[in-house]
């Protein structure tokens, strides 16, 4: 399994023989170019402009909630992670976290996640080989939040997304404030991520990828 980061937190996995999917394709309103690309299945953690722009891509069927989905060899699970806003009781945060098992590796998307699950949630992902985390706050999880759910989840591989990169307009922390509270120091990144169960790392690592984007 092959995965590429677009920037913010659009991912595209792709395998051989199997549907290739695209998660939380955004639009240009949050200052980064759109790319354009091609999928067999698009993920959307919720309705925003951030996440659900899925015109950008082509020959797609969209999935949007929580759910059971089984399309082209892949399996995906969507689980409801929606939360209120504590101060208030007032405010819903929507979103749905989804678990993409392909033969070679299982990914677990954790869209606009922006607090930590409940031991029911957790257990609901079942068991997850690569981790595409947000980890630069606005909305989403900060940097300490991030390392409490994989801590909790405990992943082979770690991926942060949602951080301050290129142009973006959202105010995001920059990834070295998460790379601090992981212990780690500057970790170079990559074009891409290739996954295969043998090769998975005994203890959580955490990969950085360079977005395809601007």
């Amino acid at each position: 399994m092959e995965i590429a980061w677009h920037g913010y937190s659009c991912f595209r996995l792709t395998e051989r023989n199997s549907a290739s999917i695209v998660t939380d394709p955004f639009d240009k309103s949050i200052g980064l170019t759109t790319p354009r690309l091609k999928a067999d299945v698009v993920t959307i953690s919720h309705e925003a402009p951030g996440y659900s722009n899925s015109d950008i891509v082509k020959g797609v069927r969209t999935i949007t909630g929580p759910g059971e989905y089984e399309i082209g060899g892949a399996f995906i699970t969507g689980v409801n992670t929606s939360s209120t806003k504590q101060e208030t009781d007032s405010e819903t945060f929507l979103n749905t976290v989804y678990v993409i098992d392909y033969e070679s590796a299982s990914v677990c998307h954790l869209g606009d996640i922006n607090t930590i699950p409940s031991q029911t949630q957790i257990e609901a992902l079942g068991t997850v080989d690569v981790l595409l985390v947000p980890v630069g706050g606005g909305k989403g999880l900060n940097a300490a939040q991030a390392a409490e759910i994989i801590s909790l989840i405990e992943p082979s591989i770690v991926v942060p997304m949602h951080y301050r990169t290129g142009n973006i307009k959202a105010k995001l922390d920059p990834l070295s404030r998460f790379l601090k509270e992981m212990g780690l120091g500057k970790i170079n990144p990559e074009p891409n991520l290739k996954v295969v169960k043998s090769s998975l790392p005994e203890e959580t690592q955490v990969r950085v990828l360079d977005p395809k984007t601007g």
